[in-house]
């Protein structure tokens, strides 16, 4: 590749499928249309690759990461560029140019985060430790909201740990992934990490492959529940995370104003397009329209369009699918008697993916909008009366990702957040991650962790060693 070639050129293949542009449906480049003739190549390549990148030691995997994530840096504006037009996220914000930068600092996670051997037990002569080897060949699905910093998710602690990787992005999003394992690719042997870019086919066959000792997978619960089936064949190793229907619960007594733009992020970062968002809020009735109000204002003040206007902060749906999703839940709920506070219809003037940034109120579980993952901008707002009322219908959902509660009081919401059954419950914020705190989901929003420690043992094969 030459200093002039862009990273766009250098993955679009001729006479593959054209990917448009999220926001004015204009064709971006085409992608490679890979079959599952192509993925056995690659499990293949990836199989004789992986002893000697393991030989490598941590050490030199650790340095490569970091000259990795220098590049991400050094490309940054322009992986952003392409992630907006191809996702729809803007530039600026929670999003775009905020998302290849969580590449480049979980890159940086994961080659510096230490895994010594454990001591286990200990008593005179005895002594048991607990090694961590490589796995062998990692399979990496990804989804199409955040297309790039999921597939580091998955991608570099398996690196880090000896493995090899096979990464398929989501078919709806596969430039941006494309020219971030260009990135990749040029630090590490052939064959370490490769990429198939195929439809569901070729996601199903990576399921049931016998090469591969570990699927890691981001999506829907009903796509998660196939991977297990199709993987039993192969017993390969399983992460899952499928996404949520995550509530929020604000407590009697709070700051409305000085929780308001945290509640509001936590809500529609990313334009709702976002596993661990809040989709669901239940607030105490002494301070329900308070609460309303609040995040209406807020609605009203950010805007929204073309991501690569700089002053825009929320988007499109990524899809036509997702729009006709949200669509059809508020169109529900209004048809149910709720009040849609603001909002609650598709914003044409911006393009033909974009919905209205939408609070509805007067609403309570049993709607679709409140028990589905709406999975864009559009939030219902549940009255409560009683806190263990409100705990109860949290914990009723079949999913458990993320949770929050919103309180003055952090040691009252802290015993809340211990009643909520959900991978993580944040205080005052919500779906604030960190690269050394272990995420990941209960009951069916998958199981397995990623980031930090548990992220590194989750794609490493345990080894115990006794005397």
């Amino acid at each position: 590749m030459t200093s002039t070639t862009t990273l766009l050129e250098t993955v679009t293949a001729d006479g593959g499928r054209t990917i448009l542009d999220a926001a004015t449906r204009e064709p971006i480049g085409d992608a490679p249309v890979h079959t599952v003739a192509d993925l056995d190549r690659a499990v293949a390549a990836a199989r004789a690759a992986q002893p000697a990148w393991e030989a490598l030691g941590h050490a030199e995997r650790s340095r490569i990461l970091h000259a990795i994530a220098d590049d991400i840096e050094a490309n940054a504006e322009e992986l952003a560029v392409l992630l907006s037009r191809e996702q729809g996220k803007p530039l600026n914000g929670p999003n775009a140019r905020f998302e290849v930068g969580a590449c480049a600092a979980w890159t940086r996670a994961a080659a510096d985060t230490p895994l010594e051997p454990e001591v286990v037990f200990e008593a005179g002569d005895s002594r048991a430790e607990v090694h961590y080897d490589a796995l062998g060949v990692v399979g990496a699905i990804g989804p199409w909201n955040w297309p790039m910093m999921i597939a580091i998710w998955q991608v570099a602690p398996s690196l880090r740990m000896g493995n090899a990787v096979v990464v398929k992005p989501s078919e709806h999003t596969p430039l941006s992934v494309l020219a971030l394992v260009e990135v990749l690719q040029r630090h590490l042997p052939g064959g370490v990490l490769s990429i198939v870019v195929g439809d569901r086919e070729v996601g199903a066959a990576m399921a049931s492959h016998e090469g591969f000792d570990k699927i890691m997978f981001t999506g829907s619960t009903a796509t998660g529940r196939r991977i297990v089936e199709a993987s039993a064949g192969s017993l390969a190793r399983l992460t899952l995370e499928l996404g949520g229907n995550d509530a929020g619960i604000v407590l009697p007594g709070t700051n409305v104003a000085a929780i308001a733009e945290n509640l509001f992020w936590g809500i529609f970062i990313n334009t709702g397009q976002t596993c661990a968002a809040l989709k669901r809020l239940y607030v105490h009735e002494s301070q329900y329209d308070e609460v309303v109000d609040a995040l209406a204002g807020l609605a009203a003040q950010m805007p929204m369009g073309n991501g690569l206007d700089e002053g825009n902060v929320l988007g499109p749906l990524q899809n036509q699918q997702q729009l006709d999703v949200v669509t059809r839940l508020v169109d529900d709920a209004r048809a149910r008697g709720a009040r849609i506070v603001t909002g609650g219809r598709p914003a044409t003037q911006h393009g033909p993916l974009f919905y209205e940034t939408t609070i509805v109120a007067d609403i309570d579980d049993g709607a679709p909008l409140v028990d589905e993952e709406q999975f864009g901008p559009a939030v219902p707002v549940i009255r409560y009366a009683d806190v263990d009322d409100a705990v109860r219908r949290a914990n009723a959902s079949q999913q458990g990702l993320g949770a929050s509660v919103w309180s003055d009081d952090v040691e009252a919401a802290a015993a809340v957040a211990r009643r909520i059954q959900a991978g993580t419950v944040w205080i005052n914020q919500h779906g604030a991650i960190n690269p050394m705190v272990p995420f990941g989901g209960i009951k069916a929003s998958g199981y397995g962790q990623e980031f930090g420690v548990a992220g590194l043992k989750a794609v490493a094969a345990p080894k115990v060693i006794q005397r």
